[in-house]
């Protein structure tokens, strides 16, 4: 069984959709969504630094601007996606991504939402002065504990030794003096902002009145959800999720071991991948997996998809 995947913010990096706008109508298919959404994804994509691209209102829609037209290179059609797609999952801002991907949001209205997104968390990150690291390694009783006693929030619990602690400036240079015993390293994440946590409660509010206009629709996949890793069959459900999801944990962990329980056997992380890839290749021993970097990946990847894609039953089971 197939499982295909949209990683989350901090994936960018300068430069990377570059060799994409070589292909036939990605171009233009993000200057209709530039248009949309009032921001120049080609120029960010391409020409835009480091920096630039570390701000929430841009990154965030870069990433699913990048995960769809990467997505549909593998699967013109929704009609393939269902056929040939097990389950699909995002993490964080990549759960938009899965919502398009599955056929709950058209993608134009994706984009939308995930603009208003990014400019309510980057409005929202603004008032503090907050961030996000890694912590690699260490038993999670140990870590969380500990990222507690310091006033952090364990924003991503992503399975495979990694916890992600999220919380102001201060707490986490605390951390990075204090780091929790076990744990190898702590590595600051390109963000800017406390995302998953109470900080981002005003963003909440924003995307409460954004998506009062949308009209989701059921997914023809298995959507995988942060929350708790369960299998969401309601489209209303699955974008309630994603309003609650800016303030709220991303449980990736669990979204690994569903993907287990329904019998994944390879999966694919659509660009810029990497991130997901690599924790599915030590949470998930003997599954296959590729990370779509660039369309030089395109051949394999296809051919990873007609040695282990098949129906999988409906989106409910």
């Amino acid at each position: 069984m197939l499982v295909l995947v949209a990683p989350g913010q901090g994936a960018q990096t300068p430069g990377f959709l570059t060799p994409w706008l070589d292909l036939p109508g990605v171009e233009d298919r993000l200057r209709e969504w530039s248009a949309a959404i009032d921001l120049d994804l080609v120029h960010y994509g391409t020409k835009a630094d480091a920096d630039e691209i570390r701000d929430t209102a841009v990154a965030q829609p870069l990433l699913v601007a990048s995960a769809l037209v990467s997505a549909r290179q593998l699967f013109p059609a929704a009609e393939d996606f269902a056929r040939l797609v097990g389950a699909a999952a995002g993490h964080s801002v990549g759960e938009l991504a899965a919502a398009a991907l599955t056929g709950v949001l058209p993608e134009r209205s994706a984009m939308e939402l995930v603009r208003k997104r990014g400019l309510a968390m980057a409005e929202a990150a603004a008032v503090t002065e907050t961030g996000m690291s890694a912590l690699l390694g260490g038993d999670p009783e140990v870590v969380l504990p500990h990222l507690e006693k310091l006033g952090l929030t364990p924003a991503n619990v992503n399975g495979a030794g990694q916890i992600v602690a999220a919380g102001t400036a201060a707490q986490l240079a605390a951390l990075a003096e204090d780091k929790p015993e076990g744990t190898r390293k702590v590595v600051a994440l390109k963000v800017a902002g406390a995302f998953h946590t109470h900080h981002m409660a005003p963003a909440v509010s924003a995307l409460e009145a954004a998506v009062q206009e949308l009209s989701p629709a059921e997914p023809h996949t298995r959507y995988v959800s942060n929350k708790d890793g369960g299998v969401v069959a309601s489209g209303a459900e699955i974008v309630r999720r994603l309003v609650g999801q800016v303030a709220n944990p991303v449980r990736w962990d669990l979204c690994m071991e569903t993907f287990k329980e329904l019998g994944v056997t390879a999966l694919v992380e659509v660009a810029p991948g990497g991130t997901l890839t690599g924790l599915a290749k030590r949470a998930l021993p003997g599954v296959k997996t590729l990370a779509l970097k660039s369309p030089a990946d395109l051949d394999a990847a296809r051919e990873l998809i007609a040695e282990h894609a098949a129906p999988a039953g409906s989106p409910a089971e």
